[in-house]
């Protein structure tokens, strides 16, 4: 990886991602926001995305936390998309992260799971052994996915929540915060409690 990089949304997000880059000694060059606040975050410069053809040959990572946002930001700007792990995360030599990732501290990725593109793995998130996290899919902090867990494009897995062994998610589902899921859940739904329960489907 170069040491620097640019990071795609100037919000909260952002600067905890900015905040693990200058952590693992990586410089931000710019912020890029089509609708920033400020002119500069924390010293750094903000511009709009059409200005960016001076950054074209950097690095990108989407600092962005809507997850259907990430993705089409990532289908838009053509741009080379690199990982970014916080020195504290604990990752496995035989797992995978995929471009556009960001793992954040005191996250555990343990053997043979693979994480997709543009993921966000939060603070203090375990992902178990022999998961499949598919692209755009956002880990909350200090959820816990058990081994074997397969979860599909898009969906978000609240705060505290915990998926026990062998479970498949479907695609852009939402489990609420503190949920715990003990049984497959479809495409689209969105789920809360102890035991989680679908209480409705999004379309």
């Amino acid at each position: 990886m170069k040491n620097k990089v640019c990071l795609y949304g100037a919000s909260g997000h952002g600067k905890v991602i900015k905040d693990i880059a200058i952590n693992n000694s990586i410089e931000v060059i710019a912020f890029v926001d089509d609708t920033p606040k400020f002119e500069t975050l924390h010293g750094i410069q903000i511009i709009k995305s059409s200005k960016i053809e001076s950054l074209l040959k950097e690095n990108f990572i989407i600092s962005i936390g809507n997850n259907e946002v990430r993705k089409k930001i990532s289908e838009f700007i053509k741009v080379s998309f690199t990982s970014l792990v916080d020195k504290t995360a604990i990752i496995s030599k035989f797992s995978s992260i995929n471009e556009g990732t960001v793992v954040m501290p005191s996250a555990v990725v343990n053997s043979d799971t693979n994480i997709g593109k543009h993921c966000i793995i939060n603070t203090g998130a375990v992902i178990e052994h022999d998961c499949i996290i598919g692209d755009y899919v956002h880990i909350s902090p200090n959820a816990t996915i058990t081994g074997g867990v397969n979860i599909g494009e898009g969906t978000h897995i609240g705060a505290g929540a915990i998926v026990i062994p062998g479970i498949n998610i479907g695609k852009w589902v939402i489990v609420g915060a503190g949920s715990v899921i003990i049984k497959d859940i479809p495409d689209n739904a969105v789920v809360v409690g102890n035991p989680g329960k679908v209480i409705k489907y999004n379309k």
